[in-house]
């Protein structure tokens, strides 16, 4: 990737529909995610999200989420992405998803995603994956993960999956608390991990923890900037400054929606540049 091409990273994008027509979750969360974002549903391939991205002079991580063993929907698959993602090396970074329930066999596809299909991390939702990240059966995973040198991305806080529904599809909030991952940092120093979305309602917990652990960060996807809490703008703008990176939740939240109302925050020029693209190559290790 020539970074001198790319004006801003997003982190935080997902491949909703594969190159076959199949789609990572079925209808009723997928609409019941799009009606919380007050939008309609919209399913683009990589080769869709590629385009668009290198249209606006953006890079992206791509990825699904494996959520089978606790839906039943069919994964999408991971070394599909990571194939189509290579087709697009100019501006597509691609991330893996594992259920951690998966045991020892995740931990072979992990490794395996990594050194046979260049996947670049792993993106996990413990709500619809319904774990506890701090749960010491799922360390084996994470071994792996700090032993490959790819970062772990983490949903945080409330989730527009499975919103408005009877129970909201039995999806459970608890379980993306980012305290569960303050154990993990500490447990794992090498380890990478990015806790996605402002983390309401443990917005303090998480800039607490991000501000704690060296090797914690916070992507600040899936809100409009201009709903973000108070209290992570300043952070932002101050002590996590170099720990804030830029996503957009695309597709639900288009990137383009994302920045026009960013620049409306009284956030100074010298921390955009880091929000937008510098925090990213470093984590990400770009450069």
């Amino acid at each position: 990737m020539d970074l001198e091409n790319v004006d801003a990273i997003d982190v935080h994008v997902h491949v909703e529909q594969d190159l076959h027509g199949h789609l990572s979750m079925d209808d009723e969360l997928l609409e019941a995610a799009a009606a919380y974002f007050k939008g309609e549903p919209h399913h683009p391939t990589v080769p869709e999200i590629a385009a668009h991205y290198r249209a606006q002079r953006m890079a992206a991580v791509v990825f699904t989420v494996d959520s089978e063993m606790a839906t039943g929907h069919p994964t999408l698959s991971n070394e599909d992405i990571a194939a189509a993602a290579a087709e697009h090396p100019d501006v597509l970074i691609p991330f893996g998803s594992v259920d951690p329930a998966r045991g020892a066999s995740g931990v072979r596809l992990a490794r395996r995603l990594v050194t046979e299909h260049g996947v670049r991390g792993f993106k996990f939702h413990p709500s619809i994956q319904a774990f506890e990240p701090n749960d010491r059966r799922h360390y084996p995973l994470y071994e792996e993960l700090q032993a490959l040198g790819v970062p772990a991305l983490f949903h945080t806080g409330q989730t527009g999956i499975g919103s408005g529904l009877p129970g909201g599809r039995g999806i459970k909030l608890r379980y993306s608390d980012p305290m569960l991952l303050d154990d993990v940092a500490a447990d794992f120093p090498g380890l990478t991990i990015i806790m996605a979305h402002p983390s309401v309602p443990w917005q303090d917990a998480a800039i607490s923890i991000a501000q704690h652990k060296a090797n914690v960060y916070i992507d600040l996807s899936g809100w409009s900037p201009k709903y973000f809490p108070p209290q992570l703008v300043r952070a932002a703008n101050t002590l996590l400054k170099e720990k804030v990176l830029f996503g957009s939740d695309y597709p639900l939240l288009t990137p383009e929606r994302w920045m026009s109302d960013f620049a409306k925050l009284d956030i100074r020029d010298e921390v955009r540049r880091l929000v937008m693209k510098d925090n990213a190559v470093r984590v990400l290790g770009l450069a």
